[in-house]
């Protein structure tokens, strides 16, 4: 079947930027009788799946949703299973990331990450910096609108400071203000686990993104559930405001 799927991609029209929304860790440890870790554990296999599809198919962009700011209220012990987690993930998955030539980011408030978690990413961070082949952005600590807001923030001083003229603030220029700068905006958003919200993930990038829902618990995503995203992908029209008519006019 995943060949099969693989098969029916079209490789002239993949998105460039997929973002994921890895949910269900807690409820698909739940159906087996096991505690929330034991979802997160698993979902390292997931994370794998993801990164080895977008490398078949030479996506060039991967952002996921690993640990928003709301996230730091949960229990305190899960919240340190999670960070130390991400910590021994890091470490385990170095040697990946440079085989495959990826290049590791992170957007979001690091600087509340544990002291050891916040110094292992920096160094996964530095050693991948020159790989071209491909960008794997984890969000941390990470909340849409806080990001909006402190993209105003550095505007208004900006501004302020008589670094930047009012009426020269387009979409464009607050882009530049944005944790995801360096990205090009979100193509296709993936959540998994039946959920069918943003939960205040990459606001301003998903504005004319292609929305993908599947049922499917996150320690289960495999190849084949990215696969069918991508294939549910190309079916679809991106108009951008435009109609249908003005996409299939001839051009001159």
């Amino acid at each position: 079947m995943q060949q099969t799927l693989r098969n029916k991609i079209d490789s002239s029209n993949i998105p460039q930027h997929v973002a994921i929304i890895m949910d269900g860790n807690g409820r698909w440890a739940k159906k087996k009788g096991m505690l929330r870790t034991f979802g997160h554990k698993n979902a390292i296999k997931a994370v794998r799946s993801a990164i080895e599809g977008c490398d078949d198919l030479g996506i060039p962009y991967l952002t996921l949703y690993a640990f928003s700011s709301e996230n730091w209220s949960r229990p305190m012990e899960e919240v340190g299973f999670l960070m130390g987690l991400l910590a021994s993930s890091l470490k385990k998955e170095l040697k990946t990331l440079q085989e495959n030539n990826i290049r590791l980011c992170t957007i979001g408030d690091i600087d509340k990450l544990p002291k050891d978690v916040s110094a292992e990413l920096k160094s996964v961070m530095e050693s991948t910096k020159n790989n071209t082949k491909a960008v794997l952005t984890l969000a941390l600590s990470y909340g849409a609108k806080d990001e909006i807001i402190s993209a105003v923030k550095s505007i208004a001083k900006d501004v302020k400071e008589d670094n930047l003229e009012i009426n020269n603030i387009t979409p464009e220029v607050f882009k530049n203000y944005l944790f995801t700068a360096d990205l090009p905006d979100v193509d296709l958003m993936i959540r998994t686990s039946g959920e069918t919200r943003i939960s205040n993930f990459l606001l301003w990038q998903i504005a004319y993104a292609e929305l993908y829902f599947t049922d499917i618990l996150w320690p289960d995503f495999r190849k084949k559930d990215l696969f069918e995203a991508i294939y549910s992908y190309q079916k679809r029209e991106r108009r951008f405001g435009k109609t249908g008519d003005q996409l299939t006019e001839p051009k001159n």
